[in-house]
């Protein structure tokens, strides 16, 4: 396996080398967290669907899609067998209906509720499955470059650092130049990061001997490994735990940061303030993320974001209408700890696969689980966080007394509680058990 990613010996080319492979990062976070952050207030907004029902619809299309997930990852190993250039090639079809199902979840050609129920449930199936496609193949191509604790971190901040970027623009075009506009640019930026793609560092299909890592077999071998693989490893699913429910905790506020930004804090038109100042802290902030990682390890750093979140959240309990100054505070420490939950993770899954022996082999295995998790997490916070708001009689626009208690605790409270379980679970079953195989 290469290693030319992170060990180059220039600034300049290593610079070079990240934007290529983290590149794609950019405008593939346009389906992550803004569609997520846009797409319900959009619909409940503009077309006045119930957030019960726009819930489920958003819930199922999300199960669908993670179902998927595992598959996906099998099959990109199978491409991986055959050569890089075979998945880069598959990217490019995955892009085209990307970008198409992006573009007509926004501007359905349809009316009356029902039919734009039915709309946006088929926009989000083609939209989460060709994203699906290009990210699975796109994450199993950085985890193959190898490296050790600090190489793998760096590759994953180019990934994530590029896609924060991408988070950013896509959160503040909406508000600026509208949402025709956000799509077009969507579209270019697809295109382009795909094209430089296949000059970054290019992944082989055998590894080659990594520390801690036991010798992995012929490519050909990883194509009959069992989609189960991943779960056999203890260190796998412990991960995935503290993923799972960390992930939650930060997918409930995301859900509903426009409801809490318009409603309890009455600042609709500080959006773009709030939006950019958390990502662009969250992107600023990881390099020095990756620095406490060469540092601390991993997982402790890891740790300490959490607490950091638990922390922001806590206060923003106590915000009112009129706080922007406090909220941009909240946004940009938020924005911080964000930046290692985006980083981290995903730096630590790739050794454990490393450690596993199955480098080279089943790195779309483990990210198809992976992905699956993090859809899994998105689904359960629209799911249940949109429905029972409105259980609670909040709707949008209600500035109620307890309209906006129910919120607030759905916006504040329940992600501190979600946070201290992942991490009482990170310290408890993971640092205090593979903590040394790091």
């Amino acid at each position: 396996m290469t290693t030319n990613f992170p060990s180059t010996s220039t600034t300049a080319s290593r610079w070079a080398q990240g934007a290529a492979y983290g590149g794609l990062g950019l405008p593939l976070a346009f389906v992550a967290l803004p569609l997520y952050v846009v797409l319900p207030n959009h619909y409940a907004s503009e077309f006045g669907i119930p957030l019960a029902v726009l819930g489920a619809v958003l819930l199922a299309a999300r199960l669908l899609d993670a179902v998927a997930d595992p598959w996906i990852g099998r099959w990109a190993d199978h491409l991986f067998a055959r050569s890089a250039r075979s998945a880069w090639m598959v990217m490019a079809a995955a892009a085209v209906v990307l970008a198409i199902g992006f573009r007509a979840l926004f501007f359905p050609a349809v009316q009356g509720s029902t039919a734009l129920l039915w709309w946006c449930a088929g926009g989000l199936a083609v939209t989460y499955l060709s994203f699906s496609v290009m990210t699975v193949i796109h994450q199993s191509w950085g985890a193959r470059l190898g490296g050790n604790d600090a190489q793998r971190a760096r590759i994953v901040a180019w990934r994530e650092g590029l896609a924060l970027v991408g988070v950013m623009v896509a959160s503040v075009l909406p508000s600026v130049y509208g949402l025709g506009v956000t799509t077009v640019v969507f579209a270019i930026l697809l295109v382009l990061g795909w094209a430089v793609l296949r000059g970054a560092p290019q992944p082989f299909a055998q590894s080659s001997t990594q520390p801690n890592a036991q010798p992995s077999t012929h490519p050909s071998a990883g194509m009959h490994l069992p989609l189960s693989l991943p779960f056999r490893n203890p260190a796998f699913r412990t991960l995935l735990a503290v993923y799972l429910v960390n992930g939650i905790a930060s997918a409930v506020p995301a859900t509903l940061v426009l409801f809490f930004i318009r409603d309890r804090l009455q600042a609709p038109t500080y959006e773009p303030l709030f939006l950019a100042s958390y990502f662009a802290a969250g992107a600023l902030s990881i390099p020095l993320w990756v620095r406490a990682v060469k540092r601390f390890g991993l997982s402790p750093v890891w740790l300490v974001s959490m607490l950091l979140a638990i922390a922001v959240f806590t206060s923003a309990a106590w915000l009112g209408a009129g706080d922007v100054a406090a909220f941009t505070a909240v946004c940009v420490l938020s924005g911080v700890a964000l930046g290692a939950d985006l980083t981290l993770p995903s730096a630590l899954l790739a050794g454990v696969i490393q450690r596993a022996g199955h480098s080279g082999q089943a790195e779309g295995a483990y990210f198809g689980w992976w992905n699956f998790a993090t859809k899994l997490n998105l689904a359960l916070a629209a799911g249940v966080a949109l429905p029972l708001l409105q259980v609670f009689a909040y709707a949008p626009g209600r500035q109620t007394e307890q309209a906006l208690a129910a919120l607030t605790i759905a916006y504040c409270v329940l992600p501190c509680v979600l946070k201290l379980m992942a991490a009482a679970l990170l310290y408890f079953t993971w640092i205090k058990r593979f903590r040394s195989t790091e």
